[in-house]
């Protein structure tokens, strides 16, 4: 075979050459003349023949050899058919019996293939089961509102196990489904949060309740221990006489106790009371979804709606205290969420938000409890709202919010209290003095007396050394008044707990609230009470000792404002009380008051006067009416002897002034036209009766005739008349040695023109009568001469 194949080599090199040569030949007869054709075939046939030559020659050659490779080739042949059968009989024995083998081979070939068809599922299941593992946790998150983890595995699925998987379909449906559930995450829980912002918004009252019990709790036992520093001066102390109730201050310590130990009880804490957890999980889930942004603003943009449906307050919170204390809880509830939110979230909300939203409410707050707090008309809703506004700071104060604007909100309330105070204590002024009988308190035993010395600070060592009975010189009011008066500073007192201030403004403030009490309200009710009609002349004297004890009584009170705060009166900004100037003026108006009724009274017997002007002769005697206002004032000058010496003085010289202006207007009345001399004679007995009263003294204290002088008019002007002296009266009138110095012409002219022409009129049929002509001739001479003097006196003016 090898052989075989070196003689096809070399005969395809040979077959190369020739075609090669036959090439180069062929090329080169087609570059010769037309007679290379000729030579070409001429040359190729000789070719030829030389190739048969040589071909003869190696089959000669090789002839033997080939026949010997026949005839081995022919005796093989038997033998190969042998072999050719055995084989054929071999193989196919051979192919029954690798049949089965071939089944066996086929199946095991189909199991390898399923064998790697299952190792490759199982390593794809591999890696594929965590991303479903994770999509199911991923579910059951979401069915359980876990919604910050599910987010979280959502970053881990995208992150990490999605990448292996993202060729399959199923892993595409669900990235396709990842941003729907990121969106149902926000809804839920923008959701939950809107349910959480509803459900504070009705709950702040009573978070702010629980906060404002635990700010009133941590201030119960300094509160204990500063009152019962302050009870010292209500263990049996006197001062001056004057008492301040042990039972009041241990009264107010046992009450704080009690409500100490009330407090001492589990207080829930705003954690307690509110599930905070929406919050957390909105702000969580929107962080993880890079959107903290949209919330936080919507988080403040529904806060601060919130805050001004808090900060509106009610119609009608000022009618009861329930009122202020649901808006003041309420308040309180909503900055404690947030004060809670500040502290354990990062930047939802800032201390700068939470400033701006306070001082937002703080103006709003205080607007609302200025108003409201104006309509407030019983001191006691003040002092109520006073003492909520303290605790509503307190706790605000320790969350952190600035409440001096409220504590200066409380002065002005703290005027407004006093207001009220003022017209509380002026109704039970009033009552006081409606009920007062206005004569003084009887006294039968030691008793009553002591009852009387305890409620009143009195000291008189003659009264003490008198036998019962006997009676107090003021009347029932007074210490009615005085206890009021105390009880005032006490209910005053109450509004300056709690509002941090020092002992001196305490002082202060009490003070001018007292002082504001006694020249306000008592001195106004004094007035009122003292221009009352059917207050009379007795009513009066005992108002003006009234005051004059109550005007005793002012130290006494300013040192039981001095024991209450500790401040000396010796200090140089003490206010003093105005209580002496108060009822300085209140006597003054009383004093005033009985002048002006006395002289009412004098002008009610005056109009009782009933003369005969044109009488003949006179009765002989004083007037009746004149009789029984001489002895009205007798009695009633009686009574003055327990006011002071120039009161009655003066109302004594009052009251003859008025009855000898009285007397005298009546004479120079104009509508009296004619008096006739008897008239004159009349009226001049009743001036007698008015001397004769004036010289008795019916006030001690006067010094010589000066309560007569306050006739000396009338009795000049009734001594001309009844005298006839005008010659005199006309030649000394100007001088100051003059008899009759106090007649004025004009009234003299006005008097005598009455009698003139009452001398006309009874002597129309006597005018022939010497004496009457010479009387009549006389009257119209000094009737000229009046004239002339009274034209002279106009025209010199």
């Amino acid at each position: 075979y090898v052989k075989h194949l070196e003689h096809e080599h070399l005969l395809y090199i040979k077959t190369f050459w020739l075609i090669l040569a036959f090439l180069y030949t062929f090329r080169s007869v087609y570059d010769d003349q037309p007679n290379a054709h000729k030579k070409f075939m001429e040359k190729l046939d000789a070719c030829i023949r030389n190739h048969d030559k040589e071909i003869e020659k190696m089959c000669n050659f090789h002839h033997q050899g080939f026949v010997d490779a026949i005839t081995e080739l022919l005796k093989v042949r038997t033998d190969a058919e042998k072999l050719k059968v055995q084989v054929t009989d071999t193989n196919r024995r051979f192919q029954d019996a690798g049949k089965e083998v071939i089944v066996y081979t086929e199946d095991i070939i189909r199991c390898r293939i399923q064998q790697r068809n299952i190792t490759t599922v199982v390593e794809k299941l591999q890696l594929c089961l965590p991303v479903l593992e994770m999509y199911s946790k991923l579910k059951e998150q979401m069915s359980a509102k876990r919604y910050y983890a599910a987010l979280k595995t959502m970053e881990q699925l995208e992150n990490v196990y999605f990448p292996w998987v993202s060729q399959y379909r199923f892993c595409q449906l669900m990235i396709e489904n990842l941003p729907k559930l990121r969106e149902d995450i926000k809804e839920i829980s923008m959701s939950d949060l809107k349910d959480f912002l509803e459900s504070i918004r009705k709950h702040s009252d009573k978070i702010g309740e629980t906060a404002m019990k635990q700010a009133q709790h941590q201030k119960t036992f300094n509160v204990s221990l500063q009152k019962k520093n302050k009870m010292k001066f209500g263990k049996n102390m006197y001062i001056n006489r004057d008492r301040i109730p042990e039972e009041r201050g241990e009264t107010v310590l046992k009450h704080s106790l009690k409500e100490e130990d009330e407090n001492e009880e589990e207080v829930l804490t705003v954690q307690d009371l509110v599930d905070f957890s929406p919050v957390y999980r909105c702000l969580h889930i929107y962080s993880v979804l890079g959107d903290e942004e949209t919330f936080e603003n919507y988080y403040r943009k529904q806060r601060k709606k919130q805050a001004r449906l808090v900060l509106q307050p009610q119609s009608n919170m000022h009618e009861t205290v329930d009122g202020y204390r649901r808006y003041f809880t309420q308040i309180v509830g909503f900055f404690v969420v947030e004060d809670h939110i500040l502290h354990v979230t990062q930047g939802l909300v800032t201390r700068a938000y939470t400033d701006e939203l306070w001082n937002m409410a703080l103006s709003k707050i205080i607007a609302v409890l200025r108003a409201h707090s104006s309509y407030c008309t019983d001191p006691d809703l003040v002092l109520e709202l006073k003492n909520l506004i303290v605790i509503f700071a307190d706790t605000l104060q320790g969350y952190g919010f600035p409440v001096n604007r409220l504590f200066d909100l409380l002065f002005e309330i703290r005027d407004q209290y006093n207001e009220t105070l003022l017209k509380k204590w002026a109704g039970v002024f009033r009552d006081i003095f409606e009920e007062d009988n206005y004569s003084p308190i009887p006294i039968v035993n030691e008793e009553e007396y002591k009852i009387v010395i305890t409620r009143f600070p009195f000291q008189d060592p003659d009264l003490e050394k008198q036998s019962f009975p006997k009676k107090f010189p003021m009347s029932q009011s007074v210490p009615h008044i005085y206890i009021q008066v105390k009880e005032f500073i006490y209910a005053s007192l109450k509004f300056s707990e709690s509002l941090h201030r020092s002992s001196t403004e305490i002082d202060d403030m009490l003070r001018k609230s007292t002082n504001l009490l006694l020249t306000r309200t008592l001195s106004s009710c004094l007035l009122n009470l003292i221009r009352k009609p059917h207050i009379g002349l007795t009513e009066l004297v005992q108002i003006i000792i009234n005051t004059t004890h109550l005007e005793q009584a002012c130290k006494y009170l300013e040192d039981f404002i001095t024991n209450i705060t500790n401040i000396s009166q010796e200090t140089v900004h003490t206010t003093r009380l105005y209580g002496l100037s108060t009822f300085k003026d209140a006597r003054h108006a009383a004093e005033g008051e009985i002048y002006t009724k006395l002289n009412q009274k004098i002008d009610e017997f005056v109009q009782l006067a009933d003369y005969d002007w044109t009488m003949s002769e006179p009765d002989g005697r004083a007037s009746g009416y004149l009789m029984d206002l001489i002895n009205f004032l007798r009695s009633i000058f009686q009574v003055f002897t327990h006011l002071p010496g120039k009161v009655a003085q003066t109302a004594c010289m009052s009251a003859c002034q008025h009855l000898s202006t009285s007397l005298m207007q009546m004479l120079l009345d104009s509508e009296l036209k004619q008096i006739s001399m008897g008239a004159v004679q009349q009226f001049n007995l009743d001036v007698i009766q008015c001397e004769l009263f004036a010289s008795s003294e019916p006030v001690p204290g006067f010094q010589g005739d000066t309560l007569q002088l306050a006739f000396i008019d009338l009795r000049q002007l009734l001594d001309l008349f009844m005298v006839w002296d005008w010659s005199t009266y006309l030649a000394d009138y100007g001088q100051p040695a003059s008899k009759y110095l106090r007649v004025n012409p004009n009234t003299a002219l006005t008097l005598l023109e009455k009698m003139k022409d009452t001398s006309k009129k009874n002597n129309i049929f006597a005018q022939f009568r010497k004496n009457d002509r010479d009387k009549q001739k006389l009257i119209e001479t000094v009737v000229k001469q009046l004239r002339s003097l009274v034209n002279g006196m106009s025209q010199h003016t």
